[in-house]
């Protein structure tokens, strides 16, 4: 489904049922709406937001529509009600460019405050954001580590126990009905996980790309495919690619 679209229907919508996975002996619920929740540390995980990405365009001369980064906060602020956390995580690339954070419309400053009121607030800074946020709740840093977890923008290569990444938009393709249905994934195979990308604008990359590669133990990886009712979860052998 398109995010544009779920922006617009949220209020229409029952609460969605999540899947429960875990990162490294950390218990986690992946939502269809592309967030992560720690239930037992009340942290809430989001990546990509890519906010004012239609902003950073129109200064470059391209018109895109306009309504990116309302409809963003719109998902943002649903998953936010939902499970209420003590603590929420962007994973870099929070805006679209390095001065989308100081050009932010004050009505959505106010949406931000809104929503950080009562919980702290953690900025990872990104390779689109790198500098961090300007008149923003919540700190600025280049990772973060909690309970044997590392929380960055671009994953490592090699064997990263406990990392908690986005960057690479990750998604995959089933077949259903004899169609193919490609969607936003999260990806982990219990030792890392990839994040999907929360902006409403951003693209994806295949699970096959190359610039996966030596990043899972492909026999125990699965994706969770974002759906618009539910997490669709398939392991990495049963993908089409």
């Amino acid at each position: 489904m398109n995010r544009l679209a779920l922006a617009r229907e949220l209020n229409g919508l029952a609460a969605r049922p999540g899947v429960e996975t875990s990162v490294h002996g950390v218990a986690a619920v992946c939502d269809p709406l592309g967030a992560l929740y720690m239930p037992d540390a009340g942290i809430l995980v989001v990546s990509d937001l890519h906010l004012e990405k239609g902003a950073a365009f129109a200064r470059r001369g391209m018109m895109l529509p306009p309504y990116d980064t309302l409809a963003t906060l719109t998902v943002l602020s649903a998953v936010i009600t939902r499970y209420d956390p003590k603590l929420v995580v962007s994973l870099g690339d929070n805006f679209h460019d390095r001065v989308g954070s100081a050009h932010l419309p004050e009505s959505f400053r106010s949406l931000i405050a809104e929503m950080a009121r009562g919980r702290e607030w953690i900025w990872i800074n990104g390779n689109h954001d790198p500098d961090g946020t300007v008149d923003l709740p919540g700190a600025s840093v280049d990772e973060m580590h909690y309970g044997g977890l590392t929380f960055r923008h671009e994953p490592r290569g090699g064997l990263q126990q406990g990392e908690i990444a986005g960057h690479l938009h990750p998604a995959a393709t089933v077949r259903r009905r004899e169609k193919s249905v490609r969607r936003p994934c999260f990806a982990t195979d219990g030792v890392r996980l990839l994040m999907p990308a929360f902006g409403v604008m951003t693209g994806g990359l295949d699970l096959r790309h190359k610039a996966m590669k030596g990043l899972f133990d492909h026999t125990a990886l699965i994706a969770h495919l974002l759906g618009r009712d539910r997490i669709y979860s398939v392991r990495f052998g049963n993908l089409v690619g």
